[in-house]
């Protein structure tokens, strides 16, 4: 039985199987998941887990080249927003409207759904290289 990191095995497998410029998407519970690509519920109830937390704990994980995040956050989900900013801080930010959010998500490995509630919580994590 694994000790440290992400103990989700999909989730791990995800993370293991990923390359440069691969993505994974960690979303609220509302955002669509495309056909064809990989979802992976964590949602438990409304609110729980929350997407900062999978977030956070993703981030310890894997090698984040760029973010990717929908403009809304920013005037619709202020704390989110702020919250991204401190975690993510130094790191490239695409920031699009939500239709070309939802768009970029087809391409992604997976879609992690979270029982997040708050709007426009979602983001793309395009895999950097460790060398």
């Amino acid at each position: 039985m694994q000790k440290i990191g992400i103990l989700n095995s999909e989730i791990a497998k995800v993370l293991a199987d990923m390359g440069h410029t691969d993505t994974i998407v960690i979303g609220d519970c509302g955002l669509p998941v495309p056909d064809g690509v990989k979802k992976i519920d964590l949602a438990l109830k409304l609110g729980t887990p929350r997407f900062l937390e999978v977030v956070e704990e993703l981030a310890k994980y894997m090698e984040i080249e760029k973010i990717h995040v929908a403009a809304e956050m920013q005037s619709k989900n202020e704390e989110c927003w702020q919250q991204m900013h401190k975690l993510f801080d130094g790191k490239e930010w695409i920031v699009t409207d939500h239709e070309h959010f939802k768009q970029a998500t087809k391409t992604a490995k997976a879609v992690i759904r979270t029982g997040e509630t708050t709007p426009f919580a979602n983001v793309i994590l395009h895999s950097g290289v460790i060398f």
